[in-house]
């Protein structure tokens, strides 16, 4: 946001917003942080300069194959460029369904019933307010 508020104040200073860009890459990588699609498309790889179409990139529609399109960006700074298929069925894998982390089913691990284990006793036991651990106790 910062880089963004630096360019539209002032197209001229690209070197300040790009230090904003290069200080929120590093900081992202040393806390281990995932980027958004959408921060990582407005960003050069090369560079680390802010890809704003007419000032700091030139954007461009082309054609790849038969019936697709590609937007191609360039940057102005270093001549990188990042190419976006142009598909509207297309969802990043953030957007899906099974992406979001209460959807994914837990490889190996099975919901178990009560009828399941007739020789055992389950107990739950509540360790915080987000997990819940179940124990099973051996019926004597």
């Amino acid at each position: 946001q910062a880089a963004h508020c630096v360019l539209a104040q002032n197209p001229q200073n690209v070197e300040l917003s790009r230090f904003y860009c290069f200080t929120q890459k590093t900081i992202s990588k040393r806390l281990v942080l995932r980027q958004d699609p959408s921060v990582k498309r407005t960003m050069c790889k090369k560079c680390y300069s802010l890809l704003v179409p007419g000032v700091t990139a030139t954007v461009r529609q082309r054609r790849c194959g038969k019936r697709q399109r590609t937007t191609v960006v360039r940057c102005l700074s270093c001549a990188q460029t990042k190419r976006f298929l142009n598909n509207s069925e297309y969802k990043l894998w953030v957007e899906q369904h099974e992406a979001q982390l209460e959807n994914q089913a837990q490889p190996g691990m099975t919901e178990p019933t009560y009828n399941s284990y007739p020789q055992h006793q389950l107990e739950m036991c509540t360790r915080s307010s987000t997990a819940i651990l179940i124990r099973f106790i051996t019926a004597p």
